[in-house]
């Protein structure tokens, strides 16, 4: 058997961290080959030899991770983005689910999060645009003022400054002076908390 060069470790380590950075998948081997000009065989003798000396975690096809991907996994979370709510369907429905994207933890704190694409302009004061994704830690409290996701008899969810009254009463409240604020009577009706809003993703164009 051939000694090893200490270099097409390093090589292959940093094409796997710089595939992973620009497309955010492993790459394949024949991509491996591509980037880094070791030949396919040679690839595929390191790939298993670093897998077995914990240099990276090595699975098969694009199921590749190094130190630096496990590093950056255990310092972010991974977060689903929700889209357009089905009516009748739980919030974090598969159907309601866009895409997942990671956050970082620095940012978002620890807990469980998800983030909802804000539809209209009954947020706007509040600096919630349409089309910003909004950054929400689940829980099923809030304190008064605090900017909600509020579900409202298992259907309709919005998203507005919770304010509950006496008699029962909650008021769901806009950002914007054009929209009426929202009286939930809740000897009729169910509201649930679906989480409280802690950041604002947006476009600075």
């Amino acid at each position: 058997m051939k000694p090893l060069k200490t270099e097409y470790f390093t090589m292959l380590e940093e094409a796997i961290n710089r595939h992973r950075a620009e497309t955010g998948v492993a790459p394949t081997i024949m991509e491996l080959v591509g980037l880094t000009n070791i030949p396919q065989a040679t690839v595929s003798r390191y790939l298993r030899y670093m897998n077995a000396h914990g240099m990276i975690e090595y699975a098969g096809h694009r199921k590749i991770q190094t130190k630096a991907d496990r590093k950056t996994r255990e310092s972010t979370l991974s977060v689903p983005i929700i889209g357009s709510i089905a009516c009748g369907a739980p919030l974090l429905a598969e159907e309601n689910i866009e895409e997942y994207v990671r956050l970082p933890e620095t940012l978002v704190g620890k807990g469980d999060f998800f983030i909802l694409r804000a539809h209209g302009e009954s947020m706007i004061k509040a600096g919630i645009n349409d089309g910003d994704l909004v950054i929400i830690r689940q829980q099923d409290v809030a304190e008064p003022g605090q900017i909600i996701v509020a579900l409202v008899d298992d259907e309709n969810a919005t998203l507005k400054r919770y304010y509950p009254r006496r008699n029962s009463r909650v008021e769901l409240v806009p950002e914007n002076d054009d929209f009426d604020v929202q009286t939930i009577d809740l000897s009729a009706h169910h509201l649930a908390i679906q989480g409280v809003a802690v950041k604002v993703i947006k476009n600075v164009e």
